[in-house]
């Protein structure tokens, strides 16, 4: 199944030391390029986490955020009524030997000891956070891939276009031949001097050689059954996908260019736009 380059996800995970938060986007790129926004506890750990992404991915650019938000209820601040007490103590023995001494509490909280909040533990915490960026990275990759589906839906029903102008030309170019053929007769009979059977027959050959498309139209063929092949593939198609593309805009192009009857003519301009079309679609794939 291809994948898109235009995916996001996130999730969150509860710890000791706060709530992990992780996000991932990423939009299309040539090349895979990972950018991070990182907690400061968990700046160590970014190559390990790039190294997670570039085993999942292999093109587009995608950002990174892991998030450690400050813990609420249990988990949050904690006043040390051990410590809290000492320096009450402490404020009633000074206050008779300094009457004019006045403290606040909010003076006390401020005292080294008095607010306790959680130690973290760097490695369970990275622990914590790889195995979510794991969790995260599975919702990414589904993502890429219900879209990726979708995309090649887009250019399955394309090449299915680009198969009917195929056949279409095949009946045509007959036509196209014989009348190409009784038009020059035409021309030649109105001619003063007659011209002799044999050399007009070569000269008919040569100059029907160079209208002739079949190779074209073959070589044509043999690309979409080579797209649809590729589409089926479990693996980034992306870059093959758009080579394969400037094949079929060369074809495209030289019947364009021998093109002597305006319906051959509607027809190659019809494929190059769906070309477009799927090279549009194809610059979104992984």
């Amino acid at each position: 199944m291809i994948r898109s380059m235009t995916a996001f996800a996130s999730g969150e995970r509860a710890t000791p030391w706060g709530t992990l938060g992780c996000e991932l986007r990423s939009v299309n790129h040539r090349f895979l390029e990972v950018g991070t926004r990182l907690h400061d506890d968990l700046r160590s750990l970014e190559p390990a986490l790039r190294e997670r992404v570039a085993a999942r991915l292999s093109r587009g650019k995608v950002d990174l955020v892991l998030r450690l938000r400050s813990p609420e209820g249990e988990g949050a601040l904690r006043v040390d009524p051990t410590r809290l007490r000492e320096l009450g103590e402490l404020a009633i023995d000074l206050s008779s030997r300094f009457p004019g001494l006045h403290t606040e509490f909010s003076q006390l909280l401020q005292l080294p000891g008095v607010l306790q909040a959680p130690v973290a533990d760097p490695a369970a915490l990275q622990a914590e956070a790889l195995s979510l960026l794991d969790a995260v990275l599975d919702e990414f990759v589904a993502a890429r891939e219900r879209e990726g589906a979708k995309l090649a839906d887009a250019i399955g029903e394309r090449l299915g276009l680009i198969d009917g102008h195929v056949a279409t030309l095949r009946t045509l170019v007959p036509q196209i031949r014989d009348a190409q053929r009784l038009k020059l007769q035409a021309r030649l009979a109105d001619l003063p001097q007659p011209v002799d059977p044999g050399r007009l027959e070569q000269e008919l050959v040569i100059w029907l050689q160079k209208l002739d498309v079949d190779e074209e139209l073959d070589r044509l063929a043999t690309h979409v059954g080579e797209a649809r092949r590729v589409l089926g593939l479990r693996e980034a198609v992306g870059r093959r996908l758009d080579f394969l593309l400037q094949e079929f805009n060369r074809e495209a192009n030289t019947l364009g260019s021998k093109s002597v009857d305006a319906r051959s003519t509607a027809a190659a301009v019809d494929l190059k736009v769906l070309i477009d079309q799927i090279r549009e679609q194809v610059q979104n794939i992984e």
